[in-house]
């Protein structure tokens, strides 16, 4: 048969070539389709964003800054930072960003006058601020880089003279500029130290250690879920009086959750009159400041769990003799209303907290020296328990009292309030030396409705020990040889607490660690961490600790409680 031309087998040939081109070209473009790169998805492009390394990464202006592990909006660690008059404490870092991005900066802050910012983007410089709290807040803004930025500085500071401020938590959200982000953490660790700290009728409140990487909590009743909480303390409700409950907590992130801590049991207090909350057999005591002299100003809120009793200082007197009354101070405590004050009360009591009202202080002039003062002094103590709801009250008068009206006095109240009442004292050291001083007869005089006698061992100078001998105030020996004298002389164990400063800054002299607090207590209760003196005997039921004051103690980071609470907490 003849050939045509399109069976001549050179052109079959270039078709078969075209076609294999074609063939192989889509191959290639499907190919180069497959390897075109993802978008990548924005990080923190911050360093050591949550201050867990200390100030690694960080730079702040004349060592200004450093880190605590109180107060912590997560984890276990954030930045402190303190403006002097000629210095705002700027604390920096130098980020790594993508030409013509976007970013977004954040960042948690508490305190006072608190900025945060971005410098040399290569376009608009960017800050923002706030008047602050006693709570974190978080604040923030943004910025675009320029076409040739590939760093950019952030950075927080506070305002000349103010107190100090925190941050944590700061992020600078976009595209990674090369340097990457923060390893994310894992499974955080189990928490330790878990303690009960209070209970009533009907909750009980518990407190522990923080976790390492963690940014909440769960709380196992009797292995059950009970409640999820982002800080180192919960108050579980809803419980039966005298019913016996078995805790634990467990850590979490976004990894997930740790292993269950260690468990404790905690049993709820019979169901009394009132529904007073119970002092814990151990507890911790703290001055609350309704003033501002230079230390944390707080509200009531703002009280760390640790302390048992929350003592209001101070009561004013009146130009009626022995009676006395109550003036929230709201224009220098940043606006606290009265009804906020009411409400944080209420919410401590719920918590198993006692809020009671001091009266003295070092410029108290409250005079009960007969029958008539003794009267108004007891019906306008009650009057203001029930206006405010206050658990009861302290007697911290520096300036003498009257031991046979001071009793009157406190009887009549005692008659009013009932069994609930909670009546503490805050004599000074001279005048716990001998039962036969004023303010030691009116303690073992109403010793029978007697809550706790928290001796100011500070601003004393030397003073003599149960044992005959002088003892130097600031030392172990001080605490234990000079409480040994109340635990003879007549006061029951669990009405005798050890009453210190909670920072230097907190009284003229007499300031000692915390460390040497727990080891007076250790001394007086279980015979150990004693200096050259130790007591004959143990007292297991020392009742615990007080400071002055849970203001100079947030100043300081809130050491003091941190220390010296789960110490008291955790004794025999």
């Amino acid at each position: 048969m003849p050939r045509t031309a399109d069976s001549r087998p050179g052109r079959h040939r270039r078709r078969l070539i075209t076609l294999l081109a074609a063939v192989a070209t889509v191959v290639c473009a499907a190919s180069g389709a497959q390897t075109v790169a993802a978008p990548q998805a924005d990080v923190n492009v911050a360093k050591n964003a949550g201050y867990e390394s200390g100030l690694s990464n960080w730079t702040c202006t004349n060592g200004s800054g450093t880190t605590v592990a109180s107060p912590v909006h997560s984890g276990t660690s954030a930045l402190k930072a303190t403006p002097t008059g000629s210095d705002h404490a700027k604390c920096a870092q130098t980020v790594a960003v993508r030409p013509g991005s976007t970013y977004r900066l954040s960042a948690y802050v508490q305190g006072s006058y608190v900025y945060l910012g971005a410098s040399g983007t290569g376009t608009t410089d960017v800050s923002t601020w706030t008047t602050g709290g006693t709570s974190w807040q978080q604040i923030g803004t943004s910025f675009t880089t320029g076409p040739n930025t590939t760093s950019v500085t952030v950075y927080t500071h506070g305002w000349y003279g103010q107190p100090a401020y925190f941050t944590d938590d700061l992020s600078v959200f976009g595209p990674d500029g090369g340097g990457g982000t923060d390893p994310v953490p894992g499974i955080p660790a189990t928490p330790t130290g878990l303690t009960v700290a209070s209970v009533t009728p009907s909750s009980v409140a518990l407190t522990w250690n923080a976790a390492k990487d963690a940014t909440g909590y769960t709380v196992y009743r009797d292995g059950a879920k009970a409640q999820s909480v982002s800080g180192t303390s919960a108050t579980v409700t809803g419980l039966s009086p005298s019913t016996a409950y078995r805790f634990q907590v467990a850590a979490t992130n976004a990894a997930g959750e740790s292993a269950k801590s260690a468990q404790v049991t905690g049993t709820t207090s019979a169901d009394g009159p009132g529904g007073d909350p119970a002092v814990p057999k151990h507890a911790v005591t703290g001055y609350w400041q309704n003033f501002n002299n230079g230390a944390a100003v707080q509200k009531i809120s703002d009280v760390p769990g640790q302390y048992d009793i929350i003592a209001v200082s101070f009561a004013d007197a009146t130009s009626t003799p022995g009676a006395v009354t109550f003036n929230l101070n709201t224009a220098g405590l940043n606006g606290y209303t009265v009804d906020q004050f009411k409400a944080d009360i209420r919410a401590k009591q719920a918590a198993g907290k006692s809020v009671i009202l001091s009266i003295g202080g070092e410029k108290g002039t409250v005079s009960v020296n007969d029958a008539a003062s003794a009267a108004n002094f007891a019906n306008s103590v009650y009057a203001l328990m029930r206006e405010y709801g206050f658990n009861g009250v302290d007697i911290d008068l520096e300036n003498g009292l009257n031991p046979t009206y001071m009793t009157q006095a406190l009887r009549a109240l005692s008659q009013k309030a009932g069994s609930g009442l909670v009546l503490t004292m805050a004599p000074q050291t001279i005048d716990m030396q001998s039962t036969s001083g004023s303010y030691f007869k009116t303690a073992l005089n109403v010793k029978d409705i007697l809550t706790v006698v928290n001796m100011q061992y500070y601003n004393s100078g030397s003073m003599l020990g149960c044992d005959g001998k002088v003892y130097s105030q600031g030392t172990v020996d001080f605490l234990t040889a000079l409480a040994c004298i109340q635990l003879e002389g007549g006061l029951d164990p669990s009405q005798v607490g050890i009453g210190v400063p909670a920072s230097t800054r907190g009284a003229g002299s007499g300031y000692v660690a915390p460390s040497v607090v727990n080891a007076a207590l250790d001394c007086l209760t279980r015979g150990t961490g004693c200096g050259t003196f130790k007591p004959a005997k143990t007292y297991p039921g020392l009742r615990g600790a007080m400071t002055w004051s849970t203001n100079w103690d947030a100043t300081a980071g809130n050491a003091w409680s941190s220390a010296v609470g789960p110490h008291v907490h955790g004794l025999p």
